[in-house]
């Protein structure tokens, strides 16, 4: 008598494993989109404080690029709601899911270029110091080891069990 092979994941049909996997995407960048709304909004407000008008012209170029960033990411992280409100019903939800990944890392990734841009901007106009890309960098280096480093090792790591 032979043993069934131990089974691995859900046993779960595409249409539920889609549901599945939309449900926890949507938990997911309900987190990314408050973060960059918030950083958005506050960099919304910057150009109308009176100190602006003071900035060099290298740290209004460092704004400006840094709100386009910032628009970018708020796109790219709200996309999976307008999506899957434009195809809800359309028996499309496995492409969908798909699609709503893919707008995420996109908008994850525009995140991060929007939290450096506002870090340049922000240890700039604060200290003047010639320290700014070190102190940018560890942060930068953190976001990456949080937000790639270890998800991609975990993902490697207990996928070889």
């Amino acid at each position: 008598m032979t043993e069934e092979p131990r089974r691995r994941g859900r046993d779960e049909t595409e249409e539920e494993r889609a549901d599945r996997m939309w449900g926890e995407l949507i938990q997911e960048v309900r987190v990314a989109q408050t973060g960059v709304q918030i950083l958005f909004g506050f960099l919304l407000t910057v150009v109308f404080q009176p100190k602006y008008d003071r900035l060099a012209h290298a740290d209004k170029a460092i704004y400006i690029v840094t709100v386009v960033l910032g628009a970018a990411a708020t796109g790219a992280l709200v996309g999976p709601v307008s999506l899957h409100r434009l195809v809800s019903g359309l028996r499309v939800k496995p492409q969908a899911v798909r699609l709503a990944s893919r707008l995420t890392k996109v908008g994850l990734f525009l995140l991060l270029a929007t939290m450096t841009a506002s870090l340049v901007l922000i240890l700039r106009v604060a200290t003047h110091g010639g320290f700014v890309p070190w102190l940018v960098a560890g942060v930068v280096a953190w976001y990456l080891l949080c937000w790639y480093a270890l998800p991609l090792w975990s993902r490697r790591h207990y996928r070889r069990r």
